[in-house]
């Protein structure tokens, strides 16, 4: 996809199995697949910016997204706030909503989706996301590499990593 400069997803249920892990104690957990890692540290080799747009604060996707390296966090994003999230990073960034891929699996993902120039789904996101016009659907599920496939899939062939 030409043209695209900055790959943001959601994290819940598209970087993650969308499951909620508890312990006794209140504690909690979250299951992130490695190969959604690796593509992202493929992205940062394509010089794409990074990002994750979620409605949950935790400190849970703090770590993960500083262990990733990536460049944009936003918690605690409701629908219409993960749009202007999008729009703030593009004010930053200098450039349109077109130069934009979003990965998402649910309703609150769909008013960015609707916008930018690469929109994308993982394999069990809702119905209504992958009946819009243009998406690609992932063949894989979030949390299980569902992101990976598709940032495989946007960039062409898989590359190794540099050392």
């Amino acid at each position: 996809m030409a043209g695209i400069r900055v790959f943001l997803c959601d994290c819940d249920g598209t970087l993650t199995d969308g499951g909620m892990y508890c312990l006794e104690s209140g504690q909690q957990f979250k299951k992130f697949s490695v190969a959604d890692g690796i593509g992202f540290e493929l992205l940062k080799e394509a010089g794409i910016k990074t990002g994750i747009l979620t409605g949950e604060v935790t400190p849970i996707v703090e770590h993960r997204a500083k262990r990733l390296k990536i460049d944009y966090l936003y918690q605690g994003c409701r629908p219409q706030g993960k749009l202007e999230a999008v729009k703030e990073i593009c004010t930053k960034e200098h450039i349109g909503l077109e130069n934009v891929a979003y990965v998402g699996d649910d309703l609150n993902d769909l008013p960015v989706l609707e916008c930018v120039g690469f929109k994308g789904c993982v394999a069990n996101a809702h119905a209504h996301l992958k009946a819009l016009p243009g998406i690609a659907v992932s063949p894989k599920n979030g949390g299980e590499g569902g992101v990976r496939a598709l940032i495989d899939l946007w960039l062409g062939n898989p590359r190794e990593l540099k050392s």
